[in-house]
């Protein structure tokens, strides 16, 4: 599971079996798990984070974007 940032005490991760989805990226941290779609920056889900987390997670996401884009397609090229 590559690890493409992590910041503000988030990981942000996928897995090598995410191949066959859209790109996404995982985030674990500050004990919840979330699921952030890529090609539209959007929560595909999400469990054990506060809003404030959860908007500073799409927000991170939405500022990295093209980076976790681009590790998401090296990966699984």
């Amino acid at each position: 599971m590559p690890t493409v940032l992590r910041k503000y005490g988030f990981r942000f991760h996928f897995y090598s079996g995410d191949r066959f989805e859209p790109p996404h990226i995982h985030v674990e941290g500050n004990g919840g798990e979330a699921k952030v779609w890529l090609t539209e920056v959007m929560l595909a889900e999400a469990g054990g984070f506060s809003q404030r987390d959860l908007a500073r997670i799409l927000e991170v996401v939405q500022e990295h974007r093209q980076q976790m884009l681009e590790a998401w397609h090296d990966y699984f090229a």
